[in-house]
């Protein structure tokens, strides 16, 4: 089993007719069929590892002032409260028996998976942790790909959202986005660990792309995940909102 990272974009993508969409609902065909899915998203932040181990997760909507539409989707999805166990104790993680699926989490999964009948739970991102940390992180979970397991990290390759753009100015993205979106691509399929762990430092306008960490990081635990040597393929590679870019990558 490959690893995988999406950029999930705004709760809206599920709606909306855009190329990352029609991308992810091309998911569930582009990976082996898993028997479970490990959800590392953006939106789960926490100080220390966390693993979500209820039965049947609730669809959790975090996010406001949206249409009305989205509030009333469901994800009905069964977790893996057994496996959630195992990888708690892999990886030394806290277990909540409380939290569900964030937007991160539900919205590539409806997409990929939309009958919803494969177990999915997650595991949260320490953002005040380094992503070399996150990197150890998913190597730990590499053994689960040889269950059939996918560790789905959703984030996003680029997240800045004091430089998104509406209208007529979203059609190109800014130098800077397309920059750190093409360094990012260079570094994710020569499987360049020390230019991902040290991406602050390496990429160009690092600082601009992710003003904070949270939405990388789950490409670091996917990455790690794939095991030591581990190449990237780029899935898929679009724009919205002038700067967010939705590039999608799998690992192995």
């Amino acid at each position: 089993m490959p690893t995988v990272f999406v950029s999930h974009g705004s709760p809206m993508l599920i709606l909306e007719d855009l190329p990352a969409r029609s991308f992810l609902a091309t998911l569930g065909s582009l990976v082996p069929r898993p028997s479970a899915i490990i959800a590392v998203s953006a939106h789960w932040n926490t100080e220390r590892p966390a693993v979500s181990t209820a039965a049947r997760p609730e669809t959790i909507h975090d996010f406001y002032g949206f249409p009305e539409a989205l509030y009333r989707l469901r994800y009905d999805a069964s977790g893996a409260p057994e496996l959630a166990g195992r990888v708690a104790d892999v990886v030394g993680a806290e277990r909540d028996p409380t939290y569900g699926l964030d937007h991160g989490a539900w919205v590539p999964a409806m997409l990929g998976w939309p009958k919803g009948d494969i177990p999915i739970f997650q595991l949260s991102v320490q953002p005040y942790r380094s992503p070399a940390d996150h990197i150890a992180l998913g190597r730990r979970l590499a053994p689960l790909r040889e269950e059939g397991v996918l560790v789905l990290g959703s984030g996003s390759a680029t997240h800045n959202l004091r430089r998104l753009k509406r209208g007529e100015h979203a059609a190109e993205p800014e130098p800077w986005a397309r920059q750190f979106d093409d360094w990012l691509s260079e570094a994710a399929q020569n499987g360049d660990e020390a230019a991902l762990a040290n991406y602050r430092a390496e990429a160009p306008y690092a600082r601009e792309a992710h003003p904070t960490d949270e939405h990388f990081l789950p490409l670091h635990v996917a990455f790690g995940a794939a095991g030591a040597g581990a190449r990237g393929k780029a899935l898929h590679r679009s724009f919205t909102s002038g700067n967010l870019s939705m590039a999608s990558y799998a690992f192995a």
